[in-house]
């Protein structure tokens, strides 16, 4: 990983609320043309909106502001019945337009940096989670094509690999840490990182993926 030495060029950031520390890492992707338009983005006052770290297609990564400071990256969601998001997470943004895979290099520096930063905070794999996670329906990325197995075969992540027994959907979304919300849009952003190539209603698969992953939350969270 290629780290750009940074003076934390984004001025998007303020003090973490009620002492909060980082307990999540959140990742998303930019939903932009190249990394020079997300970074001007990030760093533009009046965009209000900005990120942790950024990682180039390349493997450069970037940070854009202190990981001790609350960056704008969640916006409206919960985690695990708990809220302000971005009070409680670090924010990594990847240089991806999100309609193409994640580049090679790009998803090892992801590796490393997440090493760090799990280290430095003292986060759990289950700690590691999507955008579209905690704002189930609003946010899609880091999307189909992001690799959560890969992440989890290294214990960056949480990620089953192999399903486990018939059990209400809903109820293994909860404890998974989705937010309540309709029961189709819920269904819809957990299969985001765990089937994604799923569609239509609820099936068997599903709720033996979703037992199995909670399973896994629960012997980590």
């Amino acid at each position: 990983m290629t780290t750009v030495p940074s003076s934390f060029p984004s001025p998007n950031h303020g003090e973490r609320r009620d002492g909060a520390r980082p307990a999540l890492i959140v990742i998303h992707y930019t939903g932009m043309g190249d990394c020079a338009s997300a970074r001007a983005r990030l760093c533009d006052p009046a965009a209000e909106v900005s990120a942790h770290w950024l990682i180039d297609e390349d493997g450069t990564s970037e940070a854009l502001i202190p990981e001790d400071r609350r960056a704008w990256h969640a916006g409206a969601g919960a985690w695990q019945g708990r809220e302000d998001v971005n009070s409680r997470s670090v924010g990594i943004e990847l240089a991806n337009p999100g309609n193409r895979p994640f580049a090679a290099a790009q998803m090892d520096a992801l590796d490393d940096l997440l090493r760090g930063i799990m280290d430095r905070w003292s986060i759990s794999p289950a700690g590691v989670i999507g955008h579209s996670d905690l704002a189930p329906g609003r946010k899609f990325d880091p999307g189909p094509r992001f690799d959560w197995a890969r992440l989890a075969r290294q214990g960056l992540a949480l990620h089953p690999d192999a399903p486990g027994a018939d059990l209400p959907l809903q109820d293994s979304l909860s404890r998974i840490g989705y937010p309540e919300t309709g029961p189709e849009t819920r269904l819809a952003a957990f299969r985001l990182r765990f089937r994604p190539r799923a569609t239509g209603p609820e099936t068997e698969a599903d709720r033996r993926i979703a037992a199995a992953a909670a399973a896994l939350f629960d012997e980590t969270v």
